[in-house]
């Protein structure tokens, strides 16, 4: 009989795509199931980004082995951020592990299964990370069929202080963009309405390989594919968005009227001693600037409390940047000392216990910020992406506002028994909070 694999996923929606891939060259010789409770192999692809994410991470690999002494998994494989920074320590520390697989050789998957089938001998673990996908290789997408992850690049060269994402995933390196176009071509045929574009740096995207920022071109080409109906932007670096891009989007009506912006902090002080790029002024203008292209625009963006040195006054600056801004979505980290990064080797590090009392104002001003931003849709009729219908009837959607998994939700009322999950639908505002909206449906 054919012997069952399945995988894990930890992180970020670009590991993800890493799971997918890894689980489009399993499935040529295995059997792919959901439940790992019922698989001969188990593989976790793991994160590094903080200490949580490290934790967890952690705290699955030991989940998973539960099964291995159940005796229904016969292997286990750790692979991802997490193994590619401490490979050889998991494998001396968790005896249940049979092998680990770093970020850089993913493409080696089937091939690191079958050697670590009853046996314990071998380590594939990468040195410098170089692999980038294609649209050649197999995937198996993880996701609803009407939604699907793509990442045009792959690694990072900002190098901030506190992250070490250069160090696990490499140096950044664009896809061509004739195999992303083909990629979602493909997609586009297998039902996917919504493609969530991507990288580390994704308004990054072209500029190793065709000596210039593509990443308009690049949306004008897959606004053109047939079926897809949303294109959604994910962590574009302020810097690098330029003129065009903005004017690109307000052009195609397929482009969301949504952008991530990782901003980090809002203190310039703060940004040069993290080895971010630009000004906190450069990124205010181009948030109005957005706004004037597009009123409708939900911006969102992240920040981290407690970096090391960072004064109440520093502090204070990021509070009247985001009472001033006005942001739609903020995502808010208490800063995490990672070891071999220049940040975390710091002696001025912020007590924890402030780090994270910093943050939970951050999030209280940010709660009473969103709910105002988010009653400017009470009355209006959007589209709605149908994803699940609840128990009595009633379904739940997203806006193109609300990116899966990280953003709100629309709650429809009534009992609707003609929706169909993926359908593209238009819904009344009726009620909205800090997170989700109510609505009905619009015949």
């Amino acid at each position: 009989m054919t012997k069952k694999v399945a995988v894990v996923t930890l992180g970020c929606p670009k590991n993800q795509v890493d799971s997918e891939i890894m689980a489009g060259l399993l499935a040529q010789d295995y059997s792919f199931i959901e439940n790992p409770a019922e698989a001969d192999i188990i593989v976790v692809n793991t994160c590094t980004f903080i200490q949580s994410a490290k934790e967890e991470s952690i705290e699955a690999i030991f989940e998973m082995s539960c099964f291995k002494e159940s005796g229904t998994c016969q292997t286990l494989i750790a692979t991802g951020c997490l193994a590619q920074q401490y490979g050889q320590e998991l494998m001396q520390d968790i005896p249940e592990l049979d092998g680990v697989l770093g970020t850089g050789n993913i493409d080696e998957i089937a091939k690191l299964v079958q050697v670590c089938e009853g046996t314990r001998t071998t380590l594939i673990q990468g040195g410098t990370p170089d692999f980038l996908h294609n649209d050649l290789m197999p995937r198996k997408r993880l996701t609803p069929d009407y939604l699907a992850y793509v990442k045009i690049a792959e690694g990072c060269d900002n190098c901030c202080t506190y992250c070490v994402i250069p160090y696990v995933r490499g140096r950044f390196r664009s896809r061509s963009e004739e195999s992303v176009i083909r990629e979602v071509q493909e997609m586009a045929a297998q039902g996917v309405k919504e493609i969530m574009v991507m990288a580390q740096d994704t308004t990054r995207y072209g500029h190793d390989l065709y000596g210039e920022l593509r990443l308009p071109q690049l949306i004008h080409q897959l606004a053109r594919i047939e079926g897809i109906e949303w294109i959604r932007l994910m962590y574009c670096y302020p810097e690098r968005f330029s003129d065009e891009l903005i004017e690109t989007m307000r052009q195609e009506p397929k482009v969301c009227r949504y952008v991530d912006l990782p901003l980090q902090h809002a203190d310039n002080k703060i940004l040069k001693d993290m080895n971010r790029r630009g000004t906190i002024e450069e990124a205010e203008t181009l948030i109005g600037k957005l706004r004037d292209a597009m009123p409708d625009i939900t911006v969102r963006t992240t920040m981290i409390t407690g970096f090391p040195g960072e004064s109440e006054q520093e502090f204070q600056t990021m509070v009247d940047f985001i009472e001033r801004v006005q942001l739609d979505r903020l995502g808010v980290f208490a800063y995490s000392q990672e070891e071999n990064t220049p940040a975390g080797l710091r002696s001025d590090q912020v007590l924890p216990e402030i780090r994270e009392f910093r943050r939970e104002q951050i999030m209280q001003i940010q709660q009473e910020i969103s709910l105002v931003r988010q009653q400017r849709w009470v009355g209006r009729v959007v589209s709605v992406l149908l994803e699940q219908k609840q128990p009595g009837g009633r379904w739940m959607g997203r806006t193109e506002g609300d990116a899966p998994e990280i953003d709100g939700q629309v709650y429809i009322t009534g009992t609707q028994t003609s929706l169909q999950v993926g359908e593209m639908i238009k819904v009344r505002i009726l009620e909205a909070d800090s997170y989700d909206l109510i609505g009905e449906v619009v015949s």
